[in-house]
């Protein structure tokens, strides 16, 4: 396990708040080779695209055996740091994710806490910190500082009254730091206003998710954030030109 603690542990250093690094997200082993032959040094893995790629539907339409066989293409693809998105965790204990991760050649994880298999519920605040805290217990007795980003949905789902959700986003990762979590993903399009509090009340460092088409990594620099990725967004930019590209042979 010594060389994917150690890239691991790579991936982990580039998470910089004010030098955000930004994880392009891929589906496959052709767009992670595009990526990484753009000069990128790290990779993560979004459950759309992925899902999207073999014919399966976002919210854990596909299993995650499936996932991992993609995983595997392009972990044996490329050699940079890669993280992928397990989504709510697919019913599985933490030590069936990790081992199965790390065997796929993954070195991060997204988690989630709408729970698909379950009429898509929102886990509590105290349930998902301890998700988190079996992940990273379980990645720890494998000898691997697997990097957990810690999601929450209550942006995207809009949960509960407006007024007090971001009080409630926030408070809600803190207690998924304290459980072990390495990143922070209040996943959604934030305010300037709102996402500098994000990063400045926030004990970690901050995912936020960019737009491929409306390049803006000095603009999240500025308010702070660590990390960017695209979600299902660079797949559905490159669908849209490659449908302009069609659109004159029909």
């Amino acid at each position: 396990m010594t060389a994917l603690d150690t890239k691991a542990k790579t991936l982990l250093a580039l998470h910089r708040p004010g030098d955000p690094v930004v994880l392009p997200t891929v589906w496959d082993a052709w767009s992670a080779n595009i990526a990484v032959g753009a000069g990128f040094s790290g990779l993560t893995m979004g459950s759309h695209p992925v899902a999207d790629s073999i014919g399966r539907a976002d919210g854990e339409g596909m299993g995650f055996e499936e996932l991992l066989a993609r995983v595997v293409q392009v972990t044996d693809a490329v050699d940079v740091p890669v993280s992928v998105d397990i989504e709510s965790g697919y019913g599985l204990e933490p030590l069936q994710l990790i081992d199965g991760l790390l065997a796929a050649g993954a070195v991060g994880l997204n988690i989630e806490d709408t729970v698909h298999s379950e009429g898509k519920r929102l886990r509590g605040a105290e349930e998902h910190a301890e998700v988190v805290r079996g992940l990273r217990e379980a990645a720890d007795a494998a000898g691997v500082h697997v990097v957990v980003n810690a999601r929450t949905d209550l942006f995207i789902r809009q949960d509960g009254d407006e007024s007090d959700r971001l009080d409630r986003a926030i408070a809600r990762l803190t207690l998924a730091a304290e459980a072990g979590a390495d990143v922070l993903y209040p996943v959604g399009r934030h305010s300037d206003a709102d996402q500098r509090r994000l990063t400045a009340e926030l004990p970690l460092p901050v995912n936020a998710i960019g737009l491929p088409a409306t390049p803006a990594k000095s603009h999240f620099a500025e308010l702070g954030v660590a990390r960017i990725s695209f979600g299902p967004y660079l797949q559905a930019a490159l669908a849209t030109e490659a449908n302009r590209l069609l659109a004159d042979w029909k």
